[in-house]
């Protein structure tokens, strides 16, 4: 697997992560699983991470210049980064520390319509 594909598996993975730790954490779902709240948060995102238009060349959200989340599900998202993000090196500290690190990527610019616009 290259390199990049290596980064958007590591990103599905860092996004499960997080989404566990404080679903574990805040909702105490039976069985150990997600609740149904977070399955569909994290269905959702995992679409539109999908579907990012920086495919491989992806930056980490907060550093995105495009916002994809709808805004309910874009501030559900940021709770449970607010939560997991300071538990993260402690529970999965590999996965942190390479988010942190992803962190300083930059934006690639992204491709053009033959209008000139971004495509979407």
């Amino acid at each position: 697997m290259e390199a990049a594909g290596r980064r958007l598996s590591r990103e599905r993975k860092t996004l499960e992560a997080m989404i566990r730790l404080r679903c574990r954490d805040v909702h105490r779902p039976e069985g150990g699983g997600l609740c149904g709240e977070c399955r569909d948060l994290l269905r959702y995102a995992e679409g539109r991470l999908a579907k990012c238009p920086f495919g491989e060349e992806k930056p980490t959200c907060a550093r995105c210049p495009v916002h994809c989340y709808r805004p309910e599900m874009r501030e559900r998202i940021r709770e449970v980064m607010r939560y997991a993000g300071p538990r993260m090196i402690r529970e999965h500290p590999w996965l942190a520390l390479m988010h942190m690190l992803d962190g300083f990527r930059k934006a690639p610019d992204l491709p053009r319509t033959r209008r000139g616009g971004p495509e979407g």
